[in-house]
């Protein structure tokens, strides 16, 4: 079902992030464009009044970004327009650079419909406005989030320091590097790939800017050990090589320590003999048996927690006198 940005102005905010059930309408862009209602609006000139009218939140395929930045939207009964400035936030105050709206081309973006032209042979042109429906979606979501609120993301570029993701309409958030997993990366391709859906935890949102995490979604030690048993021999990922072992990954919040072993390089898949988990310590023991030459592939992300919310995580075992402790 879809609702118009009027229909949230009429409904009370309750705790997180809950508008009457109605908070699917600021997910990250991508999430409506397959759907049929989506299609419904977009196939035709009368739809797209239909929407303009009830100030519908849609989305579509952009296919240009022309030379002064306007952005052409791909719709099936004829062509969007979205002026440079209603691009995104941003823009007219040189906040957000071109490139914010260059690097959509051939995605698709969630828009508002402003206006409606029909030439005499019957060509459909829609003026559209991201900008809008950004500027709502931080109005009515964003300013709403605090520390442990558990939200939807998408991945829509990978850094050496971290990955950049849309919270909620394009409006981007980044996740530090050193907050993916508890097990060490050295790129966040290690861990997502462009275009993926996650989660992730709001650690602060100081003015509208959020700073996120997501290692505290993934398991604690005891959680993610319980899938692993000495004497077994598993798959693993090689993350670093020390000068008193090789660190494996067996989880993305769990690693242990196997002896030293030629032609071995991180990224590399092994299997590893578990020689034992001792969890007063928070340690497994590893052998590698043998090596792969080809590189990992990124594993399916797995979530322990399912909840809205997290107000504390400790990772450390119960049987640790060590706390490793998040506190949101």
């Amino acid at each position: 079902m879809f609702y118009s940005v009027s229909d949230l102005h009429k409904m009370k905010y309750q705790g997180n992030r809950d508008y009457g059930g109605i908070n699917m309408i600021y997910k990250p862009e991508g999430s409506l464009y397959a759907s049929d209602q989506n299609s419904r609006f977009i196939s035709s000139a009368d739809g797209l009044r239909e929407a303009m009218n009830k100030d519908i939140i849609l989305e579509a395929r952009v296919s240009v970004c022309d030379s002064s930045h306007n952005l052409i939207v791909d719709l099936p009964c004829g062509k969007g327009f979205i002026p440079r400035e209603d691009g995104a936030v941003g823009i007219s105050e040189g906040k957000t650079r071109d490139i914010a709206l260059i690097s959509r081309v051939n995605k698709p973006v969630c828009f508002i419909v402003k206006d409606v032209r029909e030439s005499v042979s019957g060509k459909i042109t829609a003026i559209l406005s991201r900008r809008e429906v950004q500027e709502k979606c931080i109005a009515n979501y964003i300013r709403n989030l605090s520390s442990g609120d558990i939200i939807d993301a998408r991945i829509t570029h990978l850094e050496q320091f971290g990955c950049f993701v849309d919270i909620g309409c394009g409006v981007p958030s980044l996740i530090p590097i050193d907050a993916i997993s508890v097990s060490r990366i050295s790129h966040p391709s290690d861990r997502f790939s462009t275009g993926q859906y996650i989660k992730a935890i709001v650690r602060s949102n100081d003015n509208n800017r959020i700073c996120l995490s997501h290692k505290e979604l993934l398991g604690t030690w005891d959680e993610n050990a319980a899938d692993f048993h000495a004497g077994e021999t598993v798959s693993g990922i090689v993350r670093s090589i020390e000068e008193y072992g090789v660190f494996v990954e067996l989880a993305p919040n769990l690693a242990g320590l196997a002896e030293l072993k030629e032609n071995v390089h991180p990224g590399q898949n092994v299997s590893v003999y578990i020689k034992a988990l001792i969890p007063e310590k928070m340690k497994i023991k590893l052998i590698i048996v043998d090596t792969c030459n080809d590189e990992h592939h990124q594993q399916k992300i797995r979530y322990f927690y399912n909840g809205d919310r997290i107000q504390s995580w400790n990772y450390a075992s119960e049987l640790s006198a060590r706390k490793i402790i998040t506190e949101f």
